[in-house]
């Protein structure tokens, strides 16, 4: 699981619909659970910031001279931005934290997200005329990738494929669409699965034990900052389509999968 959540996390293919149904197929048939994967995720959030530490501490620096010294610069005004557009998942996330823990990991609701969004995903792609970078991002655009991103509360749309399609359609380039969305997503899972990880504390059984859970995220962040390396460099020459037609394919195999019984729904 480890190794599937670094590989999945930043391809636009939903790395919780590929941790559910592996979970589907694991000797105890059990779905992992939304806390496991949460704090897993926590280590490919990791390779995040050790792939754009100086891009992240620039940030930091441009927001905190802009609060405390009124200096403003391109890098403090995408950090706020980043602020800005991490609130929607957030709130989802508190809102309809029972929901997502429960019936929106239904597999069918999954195997439905992952053609629907990759047809999205694809329908974008194909009209790429995008010139924009993060450097021209508005407010207004910001908040447009802060609810494409909350999206990916349900397993199957995908945080970056979300974030991703919303830059595309904006008119920013793939590389820049990217780049966003990996930055905009650390305050949330950064701060979802610290929020798990405190939870889990107190509730015996929210996670599988702390030797595999580690484990898995350790692996994950080591496999994690591989696929940002090649990811960045595949999608600055090669369009979407192979991961579209990839979701679309998964999607309908889970349909077989369902309607044949070889899996559960929950």
């Amino acid at each position: 699981m480890g190794v599937l959540q670094g590989l999945t996390e930043f391809l636009p293919i939903s790395s919780s619909a590929h941790l559910r149904l592996l979970g589907a197929f694991l000797p105890s048939g059990a779905d992992p659970g939304a806390a496991f994967t949460a704090v897993i995720q926590l280590g490919t959030e990791l390779a995040v910031l050790v792939y754009f530490w100086r891009e992240v501490v620039a940030i930091v620096r441009g927001v905190w001279r802009s609060v405390w010294h009124g200096q403003h610069s391109p890098e403090s005004r995408l950090g706020w931005l980043i602020v800005i557009g991490s609130v929607p998942i957030v709130a989802g996330g508190l809102l309809f934290q029972d929901a997502i823990e429960t019936h929106l990991r239904n597999l069918y609701i999954t195997a439905t997200m992952l053609v629907v969004f990759g047809l999205v995903l694809g329908w974008a792609d194909s009209r790429v005329t995008g010139r924009l970078t993060l450097k021209q991002l508005t407010p207004r655009d910001g908040i447009i990738y802060g609810f494409a991103q909350a999206l990916a509360l349900i397993p199957g749309v995908s945080r970056s494929g979300g974030t991703i399609a919303a830059g595309l359609f904006m008119g920013y380039t793939r590389q820049a669409a990217a780049r966003y969305s990996f930055l905009l997503a650390m305050p949330a899972v950064f701060g979802s699965g610290l929020f798990e990880l405190a939870t889990s504390l107190g509730e015996p059984g929210a996670l599988p034990g702390w030797f595999p859970t580690l484990t898995a995220a350790v692996l994950a962040f080591g496999v994690g900052y591989l696929v940002i390396v090649a990811f960045l460099r595949i999608i600055s020459t090669y369009s979407f389509r192979p991961f579209v037609l990839y979701r679309v394919g998964l999607g309908v195999v889970v349909f077989a999968l369902l309607a044949t019984g070889v899996i559960a729904p929950l």
